[in-house]
């Protein structure tokens, strides 16, 4: 009976770690889809062709304007609601202005500017940064699409058609409109409330 015991025991050893070993190769080659999934949804930013980055340099040496154009077609300024500081998930402030609109309306660059990145995220879902005058970036986001053949280092002029609004990323399920954003130090820094630049307009 002992020797028995004796000869039982490395089968199950082997079956078990051969068990072992199939469900971890299968979690191992879902987690790598997973993360194969996620770069698709986040492309990864292009560099800018040299052209592009010298007209950024020269866009810094004009000032920025008090006044801007509301960068989402028909929209006036008395409708605009500042929504800057407003409080958001996992702690964060609202560095922006939310102008409500109708899924599809034109959204239009505020700025002369160049395409820096544009890309689909978790947070702003369909997003386009374009570097402005005097350093700035203007940041929009929750975009239904981009505008068809719009691209990373194409230079934008003020009105021009973008995208269009849409309630992508993290304002999916929610009420269509466009997220603004202003940013004076660089990309992602130096927040500014975009309804100060809007309403005078």
């Amino acid at each position: 009976m002992k020797d028995h015991v004796l000869t039982a025991t490395p089968a199950i050893y082997s079956f078990t770690k051969a068990s072992f070993l199939t469900t971890l190769s299968r979690w191992l080659m879902i987690a790598g889809l997973i993360i194969l999934a996620g770069c698709a949804s986040t492309p990864k930013k292009k560099p800018l062709p040299p052209a592009a980055q010298a007209q950024i340099n020269e866009l810094r040496t004009i000032p920025l304007p008090e006044r801007l154009p509301i960068p989402v077609k028909g929209i006036k300024a008395y409708q605009l609601k500042d929504t800057w500081g407003a409080a958001r998930s996992q702690g964060r402030r609202h560095e922006g202005i939310d102008i409500m609109a109708e899924r599809g309306t034109k959204v239009l660059s505020a700025t002369t500017g160049i395409v820096v990145d544009m890309r689909n995220n978790n947070l702003g879902g369909k997003v386009i940064w374009i570097a402005g005058p005097a350093g700035s970036y203007h940041y929009y986001a929750h975009l239904d699409k981009h505008k068809r053949g719009l691209n990373v280092g194409d230079r934008v002029k003020k009105g021009q058609v973008i995208g269009y609004v849409g309630n992508t990323g993290n304002a999916r399920g929610g009420s269509p409109h466009l997220h603004y954003g202003i940013y004076l130090s660089g990309k992602g820094r130096g927040a500014v409330n975009p309804f100060l630049y809007l309403f005078r307009s």
